[in-house]
């Protein structure tokens, strides 16, 4: 596994106070205790969710969610009466963040994950930052539209996901002869459909298009079918830590109130570095709206 480090300097008071009110001193979070004594945040970060957290082109950890992940060691800064916190970046999965966020590995998740209520068994989640679900990807030339195309065709699922649950259920609803071939992680899964190990990858549609966006021939490929899923996307964070907890909540909260939560989605979606043109949705409006708790 290899790490990467970062120097985050902390923000003005002022402008930190909007987003993250006082609370408590370290002493009663085990997260921001650890921290203080490492001096270090430690960022769990996935290496191919484009646009949510790829690595770019300075070979760092980029993304939606990592910029909302820097917002919150800015106010762990302030909260801390730091002027700067050193950021450890830890590459996940979809098979070990959960792990590595439950035995306080890593910190905080900063990705592409989905908030359920089985997951919140091991790990605690703050507010919704994103909503998808489950769709294909396949080439255009191959007539896939949707799940039952499948038939008799292979597919690519990351293991330890909620898309690789959803899509085991819905061929076994719909009694499917679909071979399931289990990949590490999504650049393992498109580089199988670009080779034609595949018939079809399936994700969430905003990570599926993000792999489009980045492939050698975009229009070759295309997102299609039904929602075979849910996914609210969320920051993950340790359980039992509600200090550390209601910290990144207020931050979240903050940008949310501002607006600022908007613009940097416009940053990463409408269209910017990605080439993704995914404008926000009423309904990631209103669950902005809903979560701006006020102080």
């Amino acid at each position: 596994m290899k790490f990467s480090f970062r120097t985050i300097a902390a923000a003005a008071v002022t402008a930190v106070s909007m987003a993250a009110p006082a609370f408590a001193d370290a002493g009663d979070s085990p997260t921001l205790q650890r921290i203080q004594e490492r001096g270090v945040v430690s960022i769990g970060h996935r290496e191919t969710s484009i646009p949510f957290s790829y690595i770019g082109a300075e070979n760092e950890p980029i993304g939606y969610s990592i910029d909302l992940c820097l917002k919150i060691v800015d106010a762990i800064a302030a909260e801390l009466g730091v002027d700067s916190l050193d950021v450890h970046y830890v590459p996940v999965t979809g098979q070990t963040r959960i792990p590595l966020i439950a035995n306080g590995t890593i910190d905080m998740e900063c990705g592409s994950t989905t908030n359920n209520l089985t997951r919140q068994l091991q790990v605690e989640y703050l507010p919704t930052t994103f909503i998808t679900g489950t769709k294909l990807a396949s080439k255009v030339s191959s007539g896939i539209t949707e799940l039952e195309d499948m038939q008799g065709k292979i597919i690519g699922l990351a293991s330890g996901t909620t898309n690789e649950k959803a899509i085991k259920a819905a061929i076994e609803a719909e009694n499917l002869d679909v071979k399931i071939v289990p990949v590490k992680d999504h650049s393992q899964g498109w580089l199988a459909l670009e080779t034609d190990r595949i018939d079809a990858y399936g994700s969430d549609d905003v990570l599926l298009y993000g792999l489009i966006s980045k492939s050698s021939e975009p229009a070759a490929y295309h997102v299609t079918g039904r929602y075979l899923s849910f996914d609210p996307y969320a920051l993950m964070v340790q359980r039992n830590d509600s200090t550390f907890e209601r910290l990144g909540r207020a931050t979240m909260a903050g940008l949310m109130r501002s607006g600022e939560m908007a613009k940097i989605y416009a940053k990463w979606f409408e269209p910017g570095p990605t080439k993704i043109n995914m404008p926000l949705s009423d309904t990631l409006r209103t669950a902005f709206e809903v979560q701006a708790l006020p102080e």
